[in-house]
């Protein structure tokens, strides 16, 4: 099992910066995926960026790319959301989340945080 806690939302000003943090726990191994999602109002769970626990390719949404960037630190056993040039439409319930290798479900899941930004 994996234990993911999500940290660092809140409210910032457009076009302002925010670093999300997860913290993860349990049992991993270097084949796991770690993924970031958010969530909006009245909308559906978006993928939003992933990468694997023991290496460097990274994956973004369109919507994303250019402004947030994925990172891990496996020393720490914590993964990063650097959001950047942020919008009002990013404003939503973050989470992170992890895959097995071979497995199409997110099975693991944080309780998220809530980033909002202002006009």
């Amino acid at each position: 099992q994996v234990q993911l806690v999500e940290s660092g939302g809140g409210l910032v000003q457009a076009g302002g910066s925010l670093r999300l943090s997860c913290a993860v726990s349990g049992r991993t191994v270097s084949s796991d995926v770690i993924g970031w999602f958010r969530q909006a109002p009245g909308n559906s769970r978006e993928f939003v960026a992933s990468m694997r626990w023991s290496g460097d390719t990274k994956y973004y949404t369109d919507s994303v790319k250019g402004r947030f960037t994925i990172s891990r630190d496996n020393a720490k056993n914590m993964v990063y959301l650097q959001m950047n040039s942020l919008k009002p439409e990013d404003t939503a319930h973050y989470y992170c989340a992890v895959r097995r290798q071979g497995v199409n479900d997110w099975e693991y899941w944080g309780q998220g945080t809530q980033v909002t930004v202002s006009s």
